[in-house]
């Protein structure tokens, strides 16, 4: 150990001044110190230094010691604290060399007390122990080479044994509450990408919200007076009856557009979801959904066998509802003029079926502005739901949807 435990002067370990940087850099791997870091290395080279003076004054206690070994002590002790400030980076290299200096060289227990400390605040405790072993195996050889008369060999070596237990446990304590400080500071960065990350999904979520409420509120409208407004277009020689109906249902599909923009934005702006909301269709508003499609000038035709209808969950209504409006949308979209056949199928428990299908358009259809996400959001709605959704072209030509819905017994 080569720590003489001189009943004439007792130094304390240094304390957690000396413990920055924790698990360090790798050995030899430089490190950049702060302030902190300044003041904790000259906190333990004093204390590695004052521990040498007592090693010192051992060294005056044998007048007949050759001078030559007094100097050589005296250098060793002066180079293992100078090497205090760079225990950082060799923390292991550092304790292993001080322990077998300062077993034949007193100068330098300080700074084996100070490598020793670093290394439990920086090291697993295996590589503590085996120093620590090695230095209690040592402390009987360092007391054998400078007896001191007052202070028998047992004595001492339960004292090394004490203050090697003190320091170590010392540093074990300051390792396992920087290891706790960092876990903590792990977990409060981790929790806090988790939030970030939440909000960004949360904005998806309402981006994505938006935009499907966007698409099936207006779109249908839209698309309606679309139609209209270039029928016009190709057939300015139509009668002024026809005309006139066509201006109207232009003119009523943009104020009932208009209407639900308002009524959506005012929705957005308060972020009211309770009563203020803007109410949400059902199965029981089809009839009005179809009767407009009508009169906008598309033959349909609806066959329903549904048990209990007025039985039908107000979610699934709303989902039947809007495939049926986003069918009847792109059939005026794709097909003008063409038959379309909704057919509801179904009852509690077994579930409910949707098909709409139109035939194909009698002549070339003047192209209409879309964003082709339609039959996608359709598919996401009816999975949500936890059902099914296929589409594609029917068997005459024209278009088909059919999609499956749970209905709950």
């Amino acid at each position: 150990m080569g720590i003489r435990a001189d009943h004439h002067r007792t130094t304390p370990v240094p304390g957690p001044g000396g413990t920055t940087g924790l698990a360090g850099p790798a050995e030899g791997r430089p490190a950049r110190r702060g302030p902190r870091d300044w003041a904790a290395d000259f906190v333990c080279f004093a204390v590695a230094v004052v521990i040498g003076l007592t090693g010192l004054d051992v060294l005056q206690q044998h007048p007949g010691l050759p001078a030559g070994v007094a100097v050589a002590d005296q250098v060793a002790g002066a180079l293992a604290c100078a090497a205090v400030w760079v225990r950082r980076r060799y923390p292991l290299g550092f304790a292993v060399a001080t322990a077998v200096v300062a077993v034949v060289a007193q100068t330098a227990g300080g700074a084996a007390v100070v490598a020793l400390f670093t290394l439990a605040v920086h090291r697993p405790f295996r590589q503590v122990a085996w120093v620590s072993a090695f230095s209690l195996a040592t402390a009987p050889l360092t007391f054998w080479l400078y007896p001191d008369p007052t202070f028998n060999t047992l004595a001492a070596v339960v004292f090394a044994a004490v203050l090697l237990s003190a320091t170590v446990g010392w540093g074990m304590y300051v390792r396992s509450r920087r290891l706790l400080l960092e876990s903590l500071r792990e977990r409060a960065r981790r929790a806090e990408a988790e939030a970030e990350l939440r909000a960004a999904q949360a904005q998806r979520l309402a981006r994505e919200a938006i935009a499907r409420e966007m698409h099936d509120v207006l779109a249908h409208r839209l698309t309606l007076l679309s139609v209209h407004a270039g029928a016009l277009e190709f057939r300015p020689d139509a009668p002024t009856a026809e005309i006139a109906r066509a201006a109207g249902v232009i003119r009523d599909s943009a104020h009932d557009a208009l209407q639900d923009l308002r009524a959506i934005i005012g929705v957005l702006r308060t972020g009211d979801d309770g009563d203020g909301a803007r109410p949400q269709p059902t199965l029981e508003a089809l009839g009005d959904l179809l009767d407009e499609a009508r009169e906008g000038g598309t033959p349909l035709t609806l066959d329903r066998r549904v048990t209990d209808p007025a039985d039908v969950p107000p979610a699934l209504g709303r989902t039947v509802y809007r495939i049926v409006q986003e069918c009847l949308t792109n059939a005026r979209k794709h097909a003008p003029g063409a038959p379309v056949t909704v057919t509801l199928t179904g009852g509690p428990g077994e579930g409910l079926g949707v098909e709409v299908a139109n035939s194909a358009p009698a002549g070339p259809v003047p192209p209409v502005p879309g964003s082709g996400q339609g039959l996608i959001g359709l598919t996401e709605r009816a999975a949500l739901a936890g059902g099914r959704l296929t589409h594609g072209p029917g068997p005459e030509g024209g278009f088909k949807v059919s999609a499956w819905l749970p209905w709950a017994p």
